[in-house]
């Protein structure tokens, strides 16, 4: 159909919803339509398209097209579709919490970290503060169409189908997007996480039917799992596979399916409603305690601001554009001189005795320390680690490592600092 522009529906919608299911929802209508004839739900169209439609015999239709479709530049289309989406709190508006979301920025300048998980009080913008960090959420580059985010520059991120297009020497076609958060309901289904395949499908076609799940859209992205501790056991056994290996292996009935599963596993929950199984716990490249402000002031503060959002969304997220973008920079500066960023080797050293004489179990936690405080320096603009930012970070990754005594009333974090001095002097 001359002069008809089928957008992208990847550039319409906003990136944490999938363009796989859209994709899939527009191609049988995208597919139907031709130059010159073709056929809408089994009757025949001609010419233009549609307008003036003229009945002709019983299922014959002629109809002329004026300006169906208008072309649509991709970057006002991505503007469009940023303003139509659930307004979001500024992460530049949350007022006080620090530690948590330090913990959360280092994980988006290092994904290597492996993640965060939150604890405190009900009530004290945990959740707001994780889903308010999709607004920072640098841009990368994935496959185009494909519903794994296969990275074009790592085979180790690829799914099977684009390693193999990769391997016949194809062209890949390549497009930028924002990282996807994924949200990981308390009741989803293990079908609904890991994916299903169509049993039916596969037998009588002999393809291999595989609908994707929550782990396929959140590799290279966000997985979010809100009140984390009352998770059910089945689903914290898949987090813990997919977690240990970056891969999710889906088996039905003979079949086996696997894809790359690689995440930023953030969780929050509330300590009073149980604890965490160690397991998971360990996981978690850093812990941040969230406590209840007791600052009249700044309660008084949170409270009108608030109010100010619920009041007017789109005219509060205005106010804090200047500081959204400035922060959204120094994140994209960081990431790219993290590779960069060097930790003196006597500072391993007693990185790694802080952990020994804390009978820190594995060595899980000499390398999230390494990592944070080498996102750390990234993230203040310099190339080399110090001490101080050794300091800032050692509690967040030691704290939920250390063996639990239930007499010991101290804080967790309180040892790991002390420890911290007492070697570093």
């Amino acid at each position: 159909m001359a002069g008809l522009l089928v957008p992208s529906s990847s550039a319409l919608l906003p990136s944490r919803f999938p363009s796989s299911s859209s994709s899939s929802k527009l191609s049988p209508l995208v597919s139907s339509i031709s130059s010159t004839s073709g056929q809408i739900y089994g009757r025949k169209f001609n010419g233009g398209g549609i307008g003036n439609l003229i009945k002709k015999g019983r299922s014959q239709f002629h109809f002329s097209v004026k300006n169906v479709a208008t072309e649509i530049n991709p970057a006002e289309a991505k503007k469009r579709a940023k303003e139509s989406q659930r307004p979001v709190y500024p992460f530049a508006a949350i007022v006080g919490q620090d530690e948590m979301k330090l913990c959360l920025l280092l994980n988006v300048i290092d994904p290597k970290i492996g993640g965060v998980m939150i604890m405190g009080d009900r009530g004290t913008g945990k959740s707001t503060t994780v889903r308010s960090l999709v607004d920072l959420l640098p841009e990368i580059k994935v496959v185009a169409g494909d519903p794994f985010n296969s990275d074009p520059e790592d085979p180790e991120s690829m799914g099977v189908e684009v390693r193999e297009s990769v391997l016949n020497g194809e062209k890949l076609e390549i497009v930028t997007t924002k990282i996807n958060m994924v949200d990981l309901p308390l009741g989803a289904t293990e079908d609904r996480v890991c994916g299903t395949i169509d049993i039916e499908k596969a037998l009588t076609e002999g393809v291999k039917a595989f609908e994707p799940g929550l782990l396929a859209k959140a590799n290279r992205g966000i997985l979010y799992v809100d009140e984390v501790n009352l998770l059910d056991d089945h689903l914290v056994d898949v987090l813990l596979d997919s977690a240990a290996s970056g891969w999710n292996t889906v088996e039905r009935e003979g079949i086996s399916i696997s894809h790359p599963a690689r995440f930023i596993l953030i969780g929050s929950g509330n300590p009073e409603e149980g604890e965490l199984r160690p397991q998971l716990l360990d996981r978690f490249g850093m812990h941040a305690q969230v406590g209840t402000v007791r600052d009249a002031e700044l309660r008084v503060k949170i409270v009108e601001e608030r109010a100010r959002f619920d009041q007017n969304p789109k005219e509060f997220r205005t106010t804090y554009n200047v500081d959204q973008d400035k922060l959204q920079e120094q994140i994209t500066a960081a990431r790219k001189i993290l590779s960069s960023v060097k930790v003196d080797r006597d500072l391993c050293v007693k990185i790694s005795k802080v952990c020994a004489e804390l009978n820190v179990d594995g060595l899980r936690g000499d390398i999230v320390t390494n990592r944070a405080a080498r996102a750390l320096a990234a993230l203040k603009g310099r190339d080399r680690v110090t001490p101080e930012d050794i300091a800032t970070v050692i509690p967040n990754c030691l704290r939920h490592r250390l063996r639990k005594d239930p007499l010991e009333s101290i804080d967790s974090g309180l040892l790991v600092i002390e420890k911290f001095y007492e070697v570093f002097g």
